[in-house]
């Protein structure tokens, strides 16, 4: 959640955002953070059994994508993802190698992983890559303001 909010709070609003790593390891948990920092009040469901969740933050469109039943990268054209596209909007692609071939290149690219922790506690570890000058910097302005939200 705290990743999620520090990545609105840096001004997140447009790209490809891939999300990869094993079955409970935040990757929803991320997005729902970021759209409850972003504004949104509403229900914020996970996408696992309808693939696609749209949500309107401020002017622009948020796309969550699980990717995880998909059967064939083709299927995204019947997800809605040409439109996405099309309106330069920010989209978040759960199991983005489910897609290979029709999922644009990702402007960031965050990895999850389970990281070892004491026992009773429940830590991860997250890996992200920024393409192009314009998101290295904000994950410049991701990392400084991290500390802020993770105490909220």
């Amino acid at each position: 959640m705290a990743l999620g909010a520090a990545l609105a709070g840096a001004g997140l609003s447009r790209g490809a955002v891939y999300l990869a790593g094993e079955l409970g390891t935040g990757k929803t948990t991320l997005v729902r953070g970021f759209l409850r920092a972003a504004g949104v009040t509403g229900t914020i469901r996970s996408p696992t059994f309808t693939l696609v969740e749209e949500y309107r933050v401020r002017a622009s469109t948020v796309g969550h994508y699980d990717l995880y039943r998909l059967s064939d990268p083709e299927e995204l054209e019947f997800l809605g993802l040409r439109d996405h596209l099309a309106a330069d909007a920010l989209l978040f692609f759960e199991w983005p190698e489910r897609g290979a071939g029709v999922l644009p290149r990702p402007d960031l690219d965050l990895r999850f992983e389970y990281a070892e922790a004491p026992p009773g506690t429940d830590a991860r570890r997250i890996r992200c890559i920024g393409r192009g000058f314009g998101f290295r910097a904000l994950l410049e302005r991701t990392r400084r303001s991290f500390r802020r939200y993770q105490s909220t």
